[in-house]
Order: structure tokens, then C-alpha cells, then sequence
């Protein structure tokens, strides 16, 4: 009987583990480092999608607003720098959040010009549900997180993970929110969208930071016992901090 329950426990471990079916180390660095690259292809592809979830959020169409978080390249920077993060590579995790400070500008102002240029000034409903983030989507980012970087690790390239996180942690609409406060003078929704879109990239970065540690991705550097508690002291502030007011947010919405 013993016997036979560690069999089940060692079968429910082999179910869940992360390293079963995991790519190797190399490949995980390649995919997720070109996937995280700032190329001109790619800042047209940005641009391209934040004018298309511009138009979805203008006129209310889900549909088209799914469309372009398809195609948005912005997760594959996140990626990049919570590998560079595990991996202590600070020059190269500089690099990335640089990238990603790029495509942040970039396509904040891609949505200005649209929305300064469009007819339609009304905040529409699809608009709105972006200016008021609360800790249901810190789990969803989190999880959604989770999901992206399992897929992007496994041996298995092709996956339907991605697109599906894409969807799910929307880091586009609230950047798009943000284009259109801007245009329109609404600072009120600029603050709630631009809250929004750190919970995402903050919990998108932190879910994947801790499956890549689990994978054990080699490091450029060893941490010392002092480097490590610093380290971890960071994580839990700023895990505490940018979580907080959404916290607050969900009690207020119950009460």
C-alpha cells in the first residue's frame, strides 16, 4: 500500500513537472532573446497593431481589439528581461528594458496621433474597462505570465499558449488608453490605464522570473547568501507595492 502511494505521488510530480518536456537551455535563451529584440520589422508590426487596438477601443469592437493583441511584439520583450533578470545578466537585461521602454513610447504615441485625429472623442465602454484595474487582474497577468513562459520553454515550439496569454494579459488596450487621456485631456483615465499596463508587464516579468528559476537557467554570475536576501527583499517591496492599490480597489468595488 505504501508502495503503491508513492507510485502515485512520484506519477502526479511526473504530471506537473516543468522539466519533463522542457527545451534545453540554449534553445530557451535563443527564442526568448530573439523574441525580445527591437528590429524595425518589429516596430512597424507594433505600430501597425497599436493603430489597430486604437481603432477597436474607438469604436467598441472586441474583435478587432483581440486582433491586434495577436500580433503585438511588447510580450516578447517582458520575456527577454525576466530571462536576463534569472540569468544576472544586467548588461543585457539593460538592453531589454531599454527595448521595452522604446516600444512603451512609441506606441504611446502612435495612439495619440490616432486618437487626436479621430472624430470620435466619446470614451467608449471598451475604453473605460481599462481605467480600472483591480487584483483580479494581477492574477490574471500572473497566470497568464505562467502559461506564456511554460510554452515558450517547452521542447515543443508550436503552441497555442501564446496567443492565448496575449489575449488574456492585454498589455496593448491600456498603452491605447493611455494615447487617447493624452489626446483628450482625460488624466483620470491615463492614471488608471497606465497602472493597468505595469500590473501586466510587472506580473507578466515576476510569473516568468520564478519558472525560470525553476528551470534553472544558468547564471552569468553566482549570488552571494547577501545578494540573494537583497534580491529577494526587491521582489517582495515591489510585489507588495504595485499590488497594494489594486487591492484597495477590489475592496472599495465589494463594499
Amino acid at each position: 500500500m505504501e508502495n503503491q502511494k508513492e507510485t502515485i505521488t512520484e506519477q502526479i510530480k511526473k504530471m506537473f513537472s516543468l522539466s519533463e518536456d522542457s527545451a534545453s537551455n540554449v534553445e530557451i535563451r535563443s527564442r526568448l532573446l530573439d523574441g525580445g529584440r527591437v528590429t524595425g520589422t518589429n516596430m512597424c508590426v507594433l505600430v501597425c497593431a497599436m493603430v489597430i487596438a486604437s481603432v477597436g477601443l474607438n469604436t467598441g469592437s472586441t474583435a478587432v481589439i483581440i486582433g491586434a493583441m495577436l500580433i503585438s511584439p511588447l510580450m516578447g520583450s517582458i520575456l527577454a528581461s525576466a530571462y536576463a533578470s534569472v540569468s544576472a545578466d544586467y548588461p543585457l537585461l539593460k538592453k531589454h528594458l531599454l527595448g521595452f521602454g522604446v516600444q512603451i513610447v512609441i506606441s504611446v504615441t502612435a495612439a495619440t496621433i490616432y486618437f487626436l485625429l479621430s472624430p470620435v472623442k466619446e470614451p467608449t465602454t471598451e475604453l473605460i474597462a481599462r481605467t480600472g484595474p483591480t487584483f483580479f487582474d494581477v492574477l490574471i497577468a500572473f497566470f497568464g505570465g505562467l502559461a506564456g513562459i511554460i510554452g515558450q520553454t517547452r521542447e515543443d515550439k508550436v503552441s497555442n499558449v501564446i496567443p492565448g496569454v496575449a489575449i488574456a494579459t492585454a498589455l496593448m488596450p491600456p498603452l491605447c488608453t493611455c494615447g487617447y487621456s493624452i489626446a483628450n485631456g482625460r488624466w483620470d483615465m491615463f492614471i488608471g490605464a497606465g497602472y493597468l499596463f505595469i500590473i501586466n508587464a510587472y506580473f507578466i516579468f515576476l510569473s516568468s522570473g520564478l519558472i525560470l528559476s525553476v528551470l534553472k537557467i544558468p547564471k552569468v554570475k553566482e549570488f552571494t547568501k547577501k545578494e540573494w536576501k537583497i534580491r529577494r527583499f526587491r521582489m517582495i517591496r515591489n510585489t507588495i507595492i504595485i499590488m497594494l492599490p489594486s487591492i484597495v480597489a477590489l475592496y472599495s468595488m465589494v463594499h
